[in-house]
């Protein structure tokens, strides 16, 4: 599944792209692609003669603001968007074509089809739906160290589940969680409750630091992403953790990358960086700075 590095230079592409585009029709080929409105028919014609005035995103949902109309998307594990000419060859599993007044098109595909799209009145997307109970953006000003401790709270949830879910920090997918508990030193079965205000301080630089450097190669090719413009990423050449196991770990610790499962999610570490229990010293230490 993309994540966040990977739908923002998405949005980043079309932005270039379709950014001022008019849609003169929408033909809507897998209708429960479409979530609201009911009928794709209805959709379709609610986008006729609106304009693209810019996308956004919020964590891995992409936003086109349509002006009086804003359209929700999610690619989920593989749907992609590409710009084309009205004459271009129609790609399979090509399932939502947005058709502009100047005779090019957006194609949306998705071999998978798990992606989704909804229309909304600006505003009602922040008060209903799946972004009203979305967590703090970990590219955001607002995602500062003392809201990342608030947001975590004293939960006794193991650290990487707990970053996975969407409505404590969005956008971090598994790739993320594994380079940036690695990049702190952090094993992903720690206990939230139990990091030190020094580790809570290491992991939420990583994090930032790790999504920051992702979106600057475009985002990483692990399977199947590839941009609005069809490019991979280059994200995975710079992997440190995530799919290395069996290597030696770049930290050059001497330690090797494992794979175990944690919450369902295969994740990767080093055991020497990230050790599962702190030592009696790193304790002593973590508590006089509490």
């Amino acid at each position: 599944m993309p994540e966040l590095p990977e739908v923002e230079t998405v949005r980043r592409t079309l932005q270039r792209l379709v950014a001022g585009k008019t849609i003169r029709s929408v033909d809507v080929r897998l209708p429960r692609i479409i979530r609201r409105p009911a009928e794709p028919e209805a959709f379709a014609r609610a986008l006729e003669g609106l304009t693209i005035r810019g996308v956004e995103r919020r964590g891995k949902f992409l936003k086109f603001d349509l002006g009086e109309l804003l359209l929700l998307s999610h690619l989920r594990m593989e749907g992609r968007y590409g710009l084309y000419d009205a004459e271009d060859e129609t790609e399979l599993h090509t399932h939502v074509i947005f058709r502009f007044t100047d005779g090019t098109e957006l194609r949306y595909r998705d071999v998978r089809q798990f992606g989704t799209m909804d229309l909304y009145k600006p505003g009602e997307e922040t008060r209903e739906g799946p972004l009203s109970k979305l967590g703090l953006e970990p590219l955001d000003e607002a995602f500062t160290l003392s809201a990342f401790r608030e947001a975590l709270g004293a939960k006794k949830t193991k650290i990487k589940p707990l970053l996975l879910n969407q409505e404590v920090v969005v956008g971090i997918g598994n790739i993320y969680v594994d380079e940036a508990l690695h990049a702190a030193g952090i094993h992903p079965e720690r206990p939230a409750d139990e990091l030190s205000r020094a580790e809570l301080a290491r992991l939420h630089g990583a994090i930032v630091a790790t999504l920051s450097a992702s979106v600057e190669a475009g985002g990483s090719s692990v399977k199947s992403y590839v941009n609005g413009q069809g490019e991979q990423g280059a994200y995975q050449f710079s992997l440190r953790a995530y799919g290395r196991e069996g290597e030696p770990c770049p930290a050059g610790c001497g330690g090797v990358i494992e794979k175990f499962v944690v919450g369902g999610r295969g994740t990767h570490i080093c055991p020497r960086c990230q050790p599962k229990k702190r030592s009696r010293a790193k304790r002593d230490q973590g508590q006089k700075h509490t």
